[in-house]
């Protein structure tokens, strides 16, 4: 079962003195419970008989009395309550948002200080939050940088600790300041940053000891840390040292070193999580940075990560691009703080694994720190007692969080789903995405703790399994013939998807970097975008015209239909795109058309098409119309915006674009044909 915090288009939100929850087990109440008669209901979850409160009788939507059953709460399934002061341990707190920035040689050569800044400068006035919004700085090399942002003074004061064995803060109540009182600073600040380390000579990087300043420094009230890394840290506490071996990038055996080198980070984040503080990493970087050991400090503390490889803003265009749009999302989505989840599912099921970024505080009770649109959780759930009397389940989750106008707020899912007894039900209501996204945080989990050669082996098996289940209760088929139901056809296909993904292939020259960061993308994202990665989508591009259109709002959007990701599908003589969830590839064959490339791509000719291309220019064309109203309708139902990346033949980025065609068979890896033959031999064996 995965889930997603998503965006709705209408919430229930409802305001009430009593919020109607079970005596017994505590679930809220919802439209699957039973009314035995106007003031009595039964639980959905645990069968108690509850009285129905004399509030509740009032119905504010139809302001008629005595019809508990036609109110908010009972008639949608997703509801979300403003909380009473029972919710809270504490006054709600402020929106807090701390900067911590790597300001090392390596740091200042990459140049993404002017993007973050400006994008700041651009988004102050953005930024979630109310009247009591508090903001700071810390900059770092081999020493920790605190900036004093007191209102009153002429401009920012920088102070420096070099003692990082023993940080601590050198004026505690002025460095997280009022961001509508102290925002002329802030402005000052933002603008001189990018040049205040121009000519630095600092190679180092303490990033431990930063964190730990930025962990005393929002103790005291929770918040949101965003760190910002370029290297290895390699000073004070939680220094790194490089463990990739470049030589065994491309092993089919072994591949060591996917867990963290050292506790330091998962201890940090577990300290931030206890004073609800949640760490955003963004790894800009141009070598290894041992990601395994620094994603700890969000993955507990349900922080997001973010990483951008051969990050260079001059160098590396379309990296650059896509910090500047994953900035104005980041800055400006929907955020809340010190947030618990729990979820409650029927009598005679139980949860026992949780997937996503968040501290386990007790068997069902997730610690997040931060929430935010973007997030997604799945969870494990195994039968325990027998269901045959039943024949509905229900799931309920409930997230408490402080909205960032310090509102307490209660947002409750409930789901229902009918239990069947014949195997062949089972089936026909099988989610195959859901399933395949289960799998592969399934299979990061064992990478970790056992091998990635086990991983692959299991996600091999459940193919194996269910089908060969599948086949044994249809005792007509023929034996040599592989069989799916409907629901799993397309099951092997993406189950081989995920072993030719960066996160578990093998054989195929792979970053460590790069693959821990496909295992955490597997752990923390919502299944729409996990599935893109997975298995993206294939649309043929140069004849948008002749297509058949639906109207979205004001714009024609054609509809070209999806291809097989296979290079026999690409004709030289047209042009594709290729949706990976954050990145779009324009592969341009040989002899396409030049009224495609001119009118789309703004150049005469193939050849004058240039290397890095990142943008489709506003031709007065109707297939350039065509084009970018397709491009920007794939942008628009996702909250991170892709970047775009045109390629030809010679492009070192053709690569990328070819891995991903996972019907075709490569030197380490099955085509999709000779896997599936290899799983019908498993199953006949």
């Amino acid at each position: 079962m995965t889930k997603n915090i998503s965006v709705l288009l209408q919430l229930p939100v409802i305001t009430s003195s009593t919020i109607v929850r079970c005596r017994s087990c505590r679930t809220y109440i919802n439209p699957f419970v039973s009314f035995i008669d106007q003031r009595r209901w039964k639980c959905n979850l645990c069968y108690r008989v509850n009285d129905v409160p004399e509030e509740f009788m009032y119905n504010p939507l139809t302001r008629s009395y005595g019809e508990p059953h036609k109110r908010p709460e009972v008639q949608n399934s997703t509801v979300e309550f403003i909380a009473s002061s029972d919710y809270m341990l504490r006054p709600p707190q402020p929106a807090v948002y701390l900067f911590v920035l790597d300001v090392s040689h390596n740091a200042v050569e990459a140049g993404y200080l002017t993007i973050v800044c400006q994008s700041l400068l651009e988004n102050l006035d953005k930024l979630p939050g109310d009247s009591r919004t508090r903001i700071g700085f810390i900059t770092f090399d081999s020493t920790v940088q605190f900036y004093n942002l007191q209102e009153g003074l002429s401009q920012p004061q920088m102070l420096i600790v070099s003692d990082i064995d023993d940080i601590f803060l050198p004026t505690p109540d002025s460095l997280l300041v009022n961001l509508h009182e102290s925002k002329e600073l802030i402005k000052d600040l933002l603008n001189a940053l990018p040049n205040m380390f121009t000519n630095t000579r600092e190679t180092h990087s303490a990033l431990g000891p930063a964190l730990q300043a930025a962990f005393k420094l929002m103790s005291p009230t929770g918040g949101r840390i965003s760190v910002f890394q370029t290297q290895l840290p390699s000073l004070g506490a939680g220094l790194l040292h490089s463990r990739e071996d470049p030589n065994q990038r491309s092993s089919t055996k072994v591949v060591q070193h996917l867990g963290p080198a050292t506790d330091f980070y998962k201890k940090l984040a577990l300290d931030c999580s206890g004073q609800q503080t949640a760490v955003d990493l963004f790894l800009l970087s141009s070598q290894y940075s041992d990601l395994a050991s620094l994603a700890c400090m969000s993955k507990y503390s349900a922080g997001c990560i973010y990483y951008y490889p051969s990050f260079h803003r001059s160098h590396n265009p379309a990296q650059a691009e896509k910090l500047q749009k994953d900035l104005k999302r980041y800055l400006t989505r929907k955020i809340g703080f010190e947030a618990v989840m729990r979820i409650r599912c029927t009598k005679g099921l139980s949860i026992h694994t949780f997937h996503g970024n968040f501290f386990v505080r007790s068997t069902d009770l997730l610690s997040l720190a931060n929430v935010n649109p973007d997030a997604g959780f799945a969870v494990q759930m195994s039968i325990e007692e027998s269901l045959t009397d039943t024949s509905l389940v229900c799931f309920q989750t409930a997230l408490l969080y402080t909205s960032s106008k310090g509102e307490r707020r209660i947002r409750v899912h409930t789901l229902c789903l009918p239990v069947v007894s014949s195997l062949a039900d089972v089936y026909a209501g099988a989610d195959v995405q859901a399933v395949v996204c289960l799998l592969a945080n399934m299979a990061v989990d064992r990478s970790v703790s056992s091998s990635l050669s086990d991983a692959r082996d299991a996600l091999v098996n459940a193919v194996v399994d269910s089908l060969a289940a599948y086949m044994s209760t249809a005792s007509n088929l023929q034996q040599s013939m592989l069989i799916a139901p409907n629901s799993l056809k397309l099951f092997p296909l993406y189950i081989l998807a995920l072993l030719k993904q960066k996160a578990f292939r093998t054989g195929t020259s792979t970053r460590l970097d790069d693959r821990v960061y496909a295992m955490c993308q597997m752990k923390s994202q919502p299944l729409v975008h996990l599935m893109k990665m997975i298995h993206p989508n294939l649309y043929r591009i140069d004849k948008l015209i002749d297509e058949s259109t639906i109207h979205v709002n004001d714009r024609v959007v054609p509809q070209p239909p999806l291809q097989k990701l296979s290079a026999e599908k690409l004709t030289r003589e047209g042009a594709f795109l290729m949706d990976c969830g954050s990145i779009f590839y324009i592969w341009i064959g040989k002899n396409c058309s030049n009224n495609f490339i001119k009118d789309v791509l703004g150049y005469p000719n193939y050849a004058s098409v240039p290397q890095k291309m990142t943008q489709l220019p506003e031709v007065d064309a109707l297939s350039s119309e065509r084009t970018r109203s397709f491009i920007s309708w794939l942008r628009d139902s996702r909250p991170l915006s892709p970047v775009l990346q045109v390629i030809k033949d010679e492009n070192p980025a053709k690569t990328d674009f070819f891995q991903h065609l996972i019907e075709d068979r490569t030197e380490a890896a099955f085509s999709y044909y000779e896997f599936l033959l290899n799983i019908q031999q498993q199953i006949c064996k």
